[in-house]
């Protein structure tokens, strides 16, 4: 069944902001961005359906925009604080209840989260721990963290695993769950003799961080 599409503000059009506003209208939503930057918003003029030069720490110019019409709203105004709060506050008082917000301090995000933002955001941080996890351990491609230390892991099997079944990996001693293979694009088994193993199939792992780590360090 379809997701119904859903109108999204995105406030500053950098790096993060374009990003995240380019894949939510890919992903078929309305999305309208924001900036004070004329370049960026000719930029996105034609990919989103509104782009609009538009001064987000003023709750009257956020209402004449229409910003008050849309849903959820993503604030992506981390080098400017002050801007960035003013804007997760405006948001919050045109009538927006999902608000997500982009950080670079603690004390930012917690006082983004006084003042409205449900969701609190360190893209920098988010990336540079994928980056290390990845580093650290050249058989992880990817990885999501699902809160209280548990991972879903996006492992290379590697050459030594090659015909072996994923019941021969004694994934339950580590009190990891093989969820399945990723084959190309193709989901193709889940635990059991049915699913072998092939080069460069992707191992897809559920489990705390320390015994993922440890399964891998096993290999």
């Amino acid at each position: 069944m379809p997701t119904h599409p859903t109108n999204f503000a995105v406030i500053g059009l950098g790096n993060f902001g374009s990003t995240v506003a380019t894949e939510l209208k890919r992903f078929g939503n309305y999305v309208i961005g924001v900036d004070l930057d004329e370049d960026r918003v000719s930029e996105h003029a034609d990919v989103l359906d509104q782009a609009l030069i538009v001064d987000a720490r003023s709750e009257a110019a956020l209402r004449d925009a229409g910003l008050d019409e849309c849903e959820v709203g993503v604030v992506s105004l981390g080098r400017n604080i002050e801007a960035s709060l003013l804007a997760t506050m405006n948001l919050s008082l045109v009538g927006i209840d999902k608000i997500w917000a982009k950080a670079v301090s603690k004390t930012h995000h917690r006082i983004l989260t006084r003042i409205g933002a449900e969701r609190v955001v360190h893209p920098e941080q988010m990336v540079g721990n994928q980056v290390a996890q990845m580093l650290h351990n050249p058989l992880i491609r990817d990885y999501v963290s699902l809160g209280n230390t548990f991972h879903v892991v996006n492992m290379r099997v590697p050459d030594d695993l090659n015909g072996r079944h994923l019941s021969d990996l004694d994934l339950e001693s580590f009190d990891i769950r093989g969820l399945g293979v990723m084959r190309g694009t193709h989901f193709i088994g889940r635990d059991g003799e049915a699913c072998q193993l092939e080069e460069d199939d992707m191992l897809l792992l559920l489990g705390r961080r320390s015994n993922l780590r440890d399964f891998t360090a096993s290999l």
